[in-house]
Order: C-alpha cells, then structure tokens, then sequence
C-alpha cells in the first residue's frame, strides 16, 4: 500500500515515508491509495481479542512493510496499565438504552489525544529506522488544547526528535494551559500565541511549506515532522476505537454483528470523525456520521450546503478544543470523496487560502450528506446537557461531549432514528472543570474559587477522582514561558532549535 499526497504535486509514498514526513512537501495530506475491509468473520473473532489485539490488526492492513512484531511492540508499548488507566483502555458505557458512550480519555493527557499520541511516536521511530532517516526528527504542533499536551507527553524525552507545540494563549482553559507550560523532558518546547488556533495552525502550516526553512534545518541535520492529525501516523490510531466500539456492542449483545449504528464526534478539525468515516469505508455497519459543532459551527454549514466559509467571527466557547474554523482533514474527505482528484481538491484549498471559502460540486455534496449529518450547541446548551445528563444519570460530561450529546438529541428530534448510537467522549470533565462546575454546582459552591478550587470542589460534590494527570497542576513549576505573535513562529522555531 502507497500514500499518496491529495494535492497530487508530489510522488507516493510508504507508510513509513508518510509518518517520518507528516505532511506532504505540495501542502497536501498523505492518503492510502486504497481501503483496506474488515470481514463479518473477523469482526465476530475481534469480539473475544483485547483492544490491543484489536489495534495490532487493523493498523497492520494499512502499515504493510512494517512486521507484526513492530506492529506489537508500538501497540504494547502505547496501550498498558501504566499509562492508561482503564483496563478496555477505551471502555464503552450504557447512557440508556440505544446509547453508549465511548470513553477515549483514560490515558495520561485525560484526552482523547492519547489514543493516537501514545503510539505515534513510537510508530515514528520504528518508521525513520525503516527509511535510514539519520536525521533529528523536530515534531512541529499547532494545538487548540488537548493535542499539545498529548504530544509533549508522548514524546517526551524520545531519542532523534524534539517538539515544538503552538497554543493560542488566550484560547485553551487554564487546565489545558498548566499541563502544556509545566510539561518536563529535554525535547520539548512551548509557546503561547497571540491569536486563535487558526492563527497557530497556519503558521506551522506556513513553516512546513517554507523552503527556507527546510533547507536551514536540512543544514543542521534536522527534518520536520507532524503531531497533528495531519499526520496519518495519528489519524490510524483513531480508526480502531471506532472499530472496536462497534465489535464491544456486538460482544455484548446490543447489537447483531452487521446491525448499522450511529456515531457521534464533537468535531473541530474534522480528525477524530474523519477516523469514523475511514471505518465505515472498511466495513463497520455505520448508518450517520452525526458531526457535532460549537457556535463556530463552519463544518455543519458546510455539510448542510456544500460551502465552506471560514469568513465568520471567531467565538471563544466553553469547548475550545473545537474553536477551529480552519478543518484541515476535510481535505482528505474531499479526496476520497472525489475518486482521488487531486486537482479539484487543490482548487478548493487554493480558494480556501485566498478568498477563505470555496464550493463543491452537486455530487460532492450530495455523497457528504448521504453520510454525515450536523448541527450545533450554543453553550448554554452545552450547560444544559451536563445538568441534565448529570440529574438523570449521575453522569458527568465535559464539554465537548456535552456538544456531541445535544446535537444527537437534535438529531433524534428531526429524524426519529433510534438506531443504537456510540458517541465519542473525548476529554474527562476535570480537564473543562470550571464549566462543567457551572452547570452542576451551585453559585454559592462556585463563588470566590479559581479553577483548580473548583475541581477539588467538583470531586467532592461528585464523589469522583481528579484524575493524576490534572491532579495538583496548579502546584507545578512552570518550564515554558515563551510568547509570540503568529508573524514571528518561525524565529520562535530556530531559537527553540539554537539556529541562528
């Protein structure tokens, strides 16, 4: 199997090739050349293997040259009581009946993020020894909260690589925000910017593109790789808990092996749903893609009319992690949607970049809602789905699964599908502690507190554990204290790296 670039301006690749290099030099994203399918037999087979067992399997279909025994040891390695704290590693959970949550932060981040990013570095190693890559691997990242603290912790102290993370300053909670700045390891770098997501995004984009750049790290034996998911070394992991979620509803009798589901992912960058979509290509029954929005709800307008517009005001929400109007795995869905027509996508990314919109054809837009459907939660919406879930359940939401869980019952609403649904939980409530506070404490628990006070008092209330990976942030040294505006990144890059 080959990679190839969407943008189609650059030759296939292996699967290591595509991982070491993280982005293609065209500005396109790397792509399987064909889908690899999961048979009903091995899906009854998967219902007895451990989600190790799972994850080794599917990602050898799409990682050929790599060896089962290097497959293991990457998976093995990622996905252990040391790290995760959650024997299932990604435990599905009864809400009520026809609906399982599926929860994907029980690693050391308490983000979904850690599903990929335990794994990706040593997917990454594995792959530049199998090129005879001898040069310092420098992993850039542009974060809007959960992936930066995942990669930091990923690669932390990795042998050939360091890792430079971008965060708006202003936009990640003050969770998201201590675990990045107090990050240890001898590799590793923070910077805040001044600007939203989009803002760092572009920038590392800009960075990855420069030939100036690549040429003065080519000069100090330096390459440049992806954290992101831009990277397919952190899109395959995301493919197999969807996978799995499916085979554990079989295996529990919920439903029957070939019985369509819904799946709902509260979206931003379009990575975590597009790893949904990529299951339904390899065979798992999935009836809805339900992409769930906040207020920058550019990706729900775009699957309701075929038109992307990220020309709109930026709102800072209660869920930043999805504060993106810039969703840059949508490119890969264009891709595949298209037959691999390389040069339309690169159109509509040229228009993207130049107008901040672009169009796409009838049977484009028809394909992406004959499988997606969307809508969005304002956040007094969001609130309201914590309360309520947390009244009749006892069950305590972040934000962001609050949005997947408000949008659902929108589509519930409309549509009347009561097909056995699973929605993605991507971050324990700790992690958006102040908000979720908000909707289940009351004024007089939350008044005078700072947000490491309300998660004591969250805990209490709740009788839940403040997970280690939050626990007692607010006590920690800070290491990064680096600030910049998004003009100056590059500068930012050569002196984190001594170049200069």
């Amino acid at each position: 199997m080959k990679y190839q670039s969407s943008r189609g301006k650059y030759g296939a690749v292996s699967a290591a090739q595509a991982i070491t290099m993280g982005i293609s030099p065209d500005g396109g994203l790397f792509v399987p050349d064909c889908i690899p399918s999961i048979s009903t037999e091995i899906l009854k087979q998967m219902e007895s293997w451990t989600y190790q067992q799972r994850a080794a399997y599917i990602m050898q279909l799409f990682l050929e040259e790599f060896s089962p025994e290097e497959i293991k040891a990457c998976v093995n390695g990622a996905y252990n009581e040391k790290k995760f704290d959650h024997p299932e590693i990604a435990p599905l959970i009864e809400l009520r009946p026809g609906l399982h949550i599926q929860e994907l932060w029980h690693g050391p981040t308490c983000a979904f993020k850690d599903m990929a990013l335990q794994v990706l570095p040593r997917l990454l190693t594995t792959s530049t020894n199998k090129i005879g890559e001898t040069s310092e691997i420098i992993i850039l990242v542009a974060t809007s909260g959960d992936t930066g603290k995942a990669a930091l912790e990923g690669f932390r102290d990795v042998a050939g690589t360091q890792i430079i993370v971008f965060f708006p300053q202003h936009g990640v909670s003050e969770v998201q925000k201590m675990q990045m700045i107090t990050q240890e390891g001898n590799n590793v770098h923070v910077a805040g910017v001044l600007g939203n997501f989009d803002d760092a995004q572009s920038g590392v984009k800009n960075i990855f593109t420069s030939n100036q750049v690549i040429e003065q790290l080519q000069q100090q034996g330096m390459k440049m790789s992806s954290a992101n998911s831009i990277n397919w070394g952190r899109l395959l992991p995301q493919i197999v808990y969807y996978i799995s979620a499916y085979v554990d509803l079989c295996q529990r009798g919920y439903i029957q092996v070939g019985e369509a589901i819904n799946i709902v992912v509260p979206t931003g960058n379009f990575g975590n749903i597009l790893a949904a979509y990529y299951a339904r290509r390899m065979g798992i029954p999935v009836k809805r893609l339900i992409c769930a929005a906040n207020s920058n709800n550019v990706l729900t307008d775009f699957i309701m009319t075929g038109v992307y517009d990220r020309n709109r005001s930026f709102e800072k929400t209660i869920s930043p992690s999805m504060d993106i109007l810039i969703s840059s795995n949508l490119e890969r869905l264009l891709y595949e949607l298209t037959g691999h027509d390389s040069q339309r996508v690169s159109q509509w990314m040229d228009e993207l970049k130049n107008t901040g919109r672009y169009t796409v054809n009838e049977l484009t837009r028809s394909q992406v809602q004959e499988i997606f459907w969307s809508d969005y939660a304002a956040d007094t919406e969001t609130l309201e789905s914590i309360t309520r879930v947390w009244d009749k359940y006892h069950y305590l939401l972040d934000t962001h699964t609050a949005v997947a869980l408000n949008v659902y019952d929108k589509y519930l609403q409309q549509t009347g599908d009561n097909s056995s649904t699973v929605i993605a939980s991507t971050a324990s409530p700790f992690k958006f502690g102040s908000s979720v506070a908000q909707a289940v404490l009351s004024p007089e628990q939350i008044e005078g507190k700072n947000e490491f006070e309300l998660l004591q008092a969250l805990a209490v209330y709740t009788g839940m554990v403040i997970p280690e990976g939050i626990k007692n942030l607010d006590k920690r040294k800070i290491q990064h204290h680096t600030v910049t505006s998004a003009a100056e990144m590059e500068e930012v890059v050569f002196s984190f790296l001594g170049i200069e």
